[in-house]
Formats: C-alpha cells, structure tokens, sequence
C-alpha cells in the first residue's frame, strides 16, 4: 500500500510512462526495501533491549534494573591511589616526549571536548589531517600500555 500511495503522489502527467507500470515498479522497490529493512541486524540490540527502569522481578517489584546494577569501587586505598598517580604521570611523560606539537594541540582540543570541525579551525588544518593526528595519537597510546604491561 505503501509502494502504491508513493506512486499516486509521485506520478507525473508529463512523463510517457503509463501509471501501471510506475506503480508497479514503485510497489516492487517498496516491498523489496521493506524485505531489506527486516533483514538488517543493525538495530536488533536497541529493538531487543531491556530498560534499566524496568522492574526487576515482576510487575509489582518496586526495584529496577539500574538499582542492582552496581558501580565499580573508587579506589580507596592509598596504594591504589598512588600508583593510579604514577600511571597517568607516566603516560603524561610519555605523551610529552612522543607527541609532536600539532599532535599534542589536538589532543589538548579534542579532550576540551572540540569536534574535529572545531579543532581544524582552531588549528587552521583540514578535518582529515585532525583525524590523522588522533589515529596516530591513539597508536602512541596503545603502543604505551602495551610498554608498561610487559614491564609489569
């Protein structure tokens, strides 16, 4: 019906097409995009997800999801703590001697939060050039971790 109703609407006197065969072509690639639409897992996680709102054990529960979902410990031990510290001062060391100047601006812009559109016009360079320098940043940063997980 749907493939028939666009036909009607986008059929045109000036054409020498007669409205037979427009419709029918109309309503085949209609049903063929639907057929195409179905088959597509692309949002089968969102179409089949539950919400964290929803009661957890039945309709009278009055407790969710979300509330027996629980959140990580912040680190509380002072051993913790520091080398938490020691961590993020090592990768500042190690981002301070890799990074080269245009890749340190982009990377201080884009944890500011800047799109790339924004940090190429900051910066006066093409959006490309920005992706390139976070894709190179995101290398040296891997390439980091992996250091210090095989030092430790």
């Amino acid at each position: 019906m749907i493939g028939l109703f666009k036909a009607i609407r986008d059929f045109d006197l000036q054409q020498e097409t007669p409205f037979r065969a427009f419709a029918e072509l109309c309503i085949a690639r209609q049903i063929l995009t639907a057929i195409k639409s179905a088959n597509r897992q692309k949002h089968q996680p969102l179409n089949s997800s539950v919400s964290l709102d929803a009661p957890a054990y039945g309709e009278d529960d009055a407790t969710s999801l979300a509330d027996n979902i629980k959140s990580p410990p912040l680190a509380t031990d002072p051993a913790e703590l520091v080398i938490s510290a020691e961590e993020i001062e090592a990768l500042r060391d190690s981002m301070n001697r890799n990074l080269t100047e245009l890749e340190g601006e982009v990377l201080a812009l884009y944890i500011d939060g800047k799109s790339y559109e924004e940090i190429a016009g900051a910066l006066g360079n093409h959006v490309k050039s920005i992706d390139n320098a976070l894709q190179r940043i995101k290398r040296k940063i891997h390439r980091h971790i992996l250091q210090r997980d095989i030092i430790d």
